[in-house]
């Protein structure tokens, strides 16, 4: 099992909806205000960048990232809430 970040702009429509039900499907916990972590297996990054640019439109922006270590401050989450 691998841990990815996604980050994301939504930039014209802003239709959050769509991205979030995807990611509370993943189990997915938000990190920062366009930052969430979740765990899955065999998959890649490119694997999940495509999966997500399904839920944005097309001037959006995303970046999914495997993470192997982690630190943070004064965040909305961390991966230890994961189920």
């Amino acid at each position: 099992m691998s841990l990815y970040f996604v980050s994301y702009d939504l930039r014209n429509a802003r239709n959050y909806q769509a991205l979030y039900d995807e990611l509370n499907r993943f189990s997915a916990v938000r990190i920062l205000e366009s930052t969430w972590c979740f765990n899955r297996f065999n998959t890649d990054v490119a694997g999940l960048r495509d999966h997500f640019l399904n839920f944005v439109d097309r001037d959006d922006g995303i970046i999914v990232s495997e993470i192997h270590n982690w630190a943070s401050y004064g965040t909305n989450g961390n991966p230890n809430q994961l189920p």
